[in-house]
């Protein structure tokens, strides 16, 4: 297969690249890596000069054959240009952490966006860590029961229970959130 119109990019940034189908079914790789963290009618435009661009005159159709920097979401061949653009958008907006929380939802932005707006507690070494400080913070503890305290075991029942839920994107960097 030829190759053409391939561009490379460094960063984390969500891209897609857009193939031109009149290309690729001539046996020829034609098409462009496209920031996707811009307005939609941008990517359109991207993806029309990269058609008007295409070694097959009249070209007219495209897919998505790759993305990078969405983290664990996918991106469909064929997924709206607005959905891939809000997607980009939120990942940009929140990186990694993000990505993990549409995944965590199934893709449900509605859902992501809620839960990192409005039930978001920090990120913490564990939830184990989280539970120590909010217990602390709010309920006086005599000193003598301090060491009885068993703060592993909160945290694994607020998460069984749902009402806590944590993303961990490394070691000692989770983020906790209130469950539903």
């Amino acid at each position: 297969m030829q190759t053409d119109l391939i561009q490379t990019q460094t960063d984390d940034r969500p891209r897609i690249y857009v193939a031109c189908l009149a290309a690729y079914n001539n046996g020829i790789l034609h098409g462009a890596w496209i920031d996707a963290d811009q307005e939609p009618w941008a990517i359109w435009d991207a993806i029309r000069a990269m058609l008007a661009a295409s070694p097959i005159p009249g070209a007219e159709e495209h897919t998505i054959h790759d993305y990078e920097g969405f983290g664990p979401v996918r991106i469909a061949e064929y997924a709206g240009i607005s959905e891939v653009a809000t997607l980009a958008a939120f990942i940009a907006g929140h990186g990694d952490l993000g990505a993990a929380l549409l995944d965590h939802f199934g893709g449900d932005l509605d859902e992501a966006r809620e839960a990192i707006a409005d039930r978001y507690h920090g990120c913490h070494a564990s939830l184990a860590a989280y539970m120590q400080k909010l217990i602390e913070e709010t309920t006086p503890i005599p000193e003598s029961l301090r060491f009885y305290i068993d703060y592993e075991a909160m945290a694994r029942d607020a998460e069984l229970s749902g009402d806590f839920f944590t993303i961990r994107l490394a070691y000692g960097e989770v983020h906790v959130f209130e469950g539903c």
